[in-house]
């Protein structure tokens, strides 16, 4: 496990609890989904995996070790763990895109060609190479959003931790942010991100942790945890679109009931396919019996 939290309680002044004794793991180079309804402690989770936040009890573990908490202990972990804050604007402080982004590796004593390097490699990454002398105040907000992850991405962190991702973009930015934190997993980068989109969670995660009052009541793979429905109602959350029809489906006999449901769009437009060129094989109607399946793992959101 890159990360490890054990019995993690925080609570803010005033008395307000927010974790309530979390455990959670972090496996090494996939993609894990932080639901749950506000207030629940995702954010405050996501600012204690990078050292922002102390907890008054429990323990934090990095890469199998118990963290610390003094300045050269925090110096190693943030750059190693990178926050991406919900909002952009609470992030970004320089003048231009490329002086934001070179501020953090900068700080680290590296040479001019080091951080010069580092900085194409996060735009690039971002897909935002062509912002690079663009003034901050002059970008969109998802193009803010990308320069704050490129922003991180130029510390080469191991984690990359966001909040909301996708919050306040079109479905053309969320395709293109997801395609390019798709490229940052294919090379190794973790990824958690809080989220209340159920669909995205469930076509994008590999797995999925549900919090409720400050802790976690289900993880697993997503098409397994986003299923149960007494959890979503305890967490204030719907059944994702795709788990729906497939279980419908299921239910009513027009795919077996070992098969693996859908999770994306795609896999539910893949099921719909797969039921018309079944339906039109044998005369208009679907066998009960059809053992039609979907994808395992869904290619795209």
């Amino acid at each position: 496990m890159i990360l490890s939290a054990r019995g993690l309680r925080f609570t803010y002044p005033g008395g307000i609890d927010a974790l309530a004794g979390l455990d959670l793991d972090v496996p090494e180079g996939g993609r894990l989904a932080i639901l749950g309804p506000n207030g629940a402690g995702k954010t405050t989770l996501l600012m204690h995996l990078n050292g922002t936040l102390r907890p008054v009890e429990g323990e934090l573990r990095l890469a199998g070790r118990p963290v610390a908490y003094d300045h050269r202990s925090l110096t190693r972990w943030r750059p190693t763990v990178g926050l991406v804050l919900q909002d952009p604007d609470d992030q970004l402080f320089a003048g231009s895109v490329h002086q934001d982004v070179s501020f953090g590796p900068l700080n680290l004593g590296l040479t001019e060609r080091e951080v010069r390097d580092r900085v194409d490699e996060a735009l690039t990454a971002m897909r935002i190479a062509d912002l690079a002398r663009r003034p901050i105040h002059m970008l969109s907000f998802g193009q803010k959003k990308r320069v704050a992850i490129a922003g991180v991405l130029a510390m080469k962190p191991r984690v990359l931790i966001l909040d909301e991702p996708t919050g306040g973009l079109d479905p053309h930015g969320v395709a293109h942010l997801l395609a390019a934190l798709g490229h940052l997993v294919a090379d190794g980068t973790t990824i958690v991100y809080a989220t209340h989109d159920v669909d995205l969670a469930c076509a994008w995660s590999d797995a999925v942790a549900v919090f409720h009052r400050g802790r976690v009541i289900g993880r697993g793979r997503p098409e397994e945890v986003l299923a149960d429905g007494g959890l979503l109602r305890l967490a204030h959350l719907r059944l994702p679109l795709a788990l729906e029809v497939g279980l419908r489906a299921r239910e009513v006999g027009l795919i077996a009931a070992d098969a693996p449901l859908p999770r994306s769009r795609a896999d539910v437009a893949a099921l719909l396919e797969r039921m018309a060129g079944r339906s039109s094989s044998i005369g208009g109607v679907t066998h009960p019996r059809d053992k039609t399946t979907v994808p395992a793992k869904p290619a795209a959101y």
